[in-house]
């Protein structure tokens, strides 16, 4: 699935460096908690060799931090992001809660939008990466999954029970999706992508298309 070196960035053109062609390329990926589109967003990554950003990380990372959950936002840093718990079910959990809570939200936009113009591109995953972060991104997925694939998965990779996984990420979407701020959403001009009979190969393979048409036409419309 990794290529050896990374291939040319969609909608680039490498012979003139600092044309508007050559512009940062950025991928948004939204969707539910175990839809794949964690695994999809670093395969991309790779692929293209742009930078990559879990956001949820960023919102995990404030709720395992615990206390006022507004001024650890504002007190961030990379460091959090590296602690061993925040792929916990807890860690998920608490991220969602603290995700509901505006000021924590405005407090993570910048540094989001910040990293979404790394050159020479971007991968950014979340809930509303195409809604919000980066509506003007050049390529937008959606990523779902059947809530039993999501369960299954997400039991197998935290060796938790499946029933108990089951109910905890439908009550993390319905908060998630029913927020008032940044609600759980495809972006109106998404490309929605369901990976319940997909392999890993598979899934990655049609993104990984779908990021080159979207440069084509990004080509097509700096030209």
């Amino acid at each position: 699935m990794r290529d050896s070196e990374p291939r040319s960035a969609p909608g680039r053109r490498r012979q003139n460096p600092r044309t508007p062609e050559d512009m940062p390329f950025t991928i948004a990926i939204d969707g539910p908690a175990a839809s794949g589109k964690g695994t999809i967003a670093r395969a991309l990554a790779r692929h293209f060799g742009f930078a990559h950003l879990d956001t949820g990380l960023l919102y995990r990372a404030v709720g395992a931090k615990g206390g006022d959950p507004v001024a650890a936002a504002r007190a961030l840093v990379p460091e959090d992001l590296a602690r061993d718990d925040l792929r916990s079910a807890e860690a998920g959990q608490a991220a969602s809660r603290v995700a509901a809570i505006p000021e924590v939200r405005a407090a993570l936009v910048e540094f989001q939008r910040r990293f979404a113009r790394s050159e020479p591109g971007a991968v950014l995953d979340g809930r509303d990466i195409g809604t919000v972060i980066c509506p003007g991104a050049e390529l937008k997925l959606y990523v779902t999954a059947s809530d039993e694939t999501r369960a299954r998965r997400r039991a197998l990779e935290l060796g938790a029970d499946e029933a108990r996984i089951l109910a905890e990420l439908r009550e993390r979407d319905a908060r998630d999706a029913a927020r008032d701020v940044a609600p759980m959403r495809p972006a109106e001009d998404a490309l929605l992508f369901d990976t319940t009979e997909m392999s890993i190969d598979e899934a990655v393979a049609h993104a990984i298309a779908r990021a080159q048409e979207a440069g084509a036409r990004a080509q097509e419309a700096r030209a």
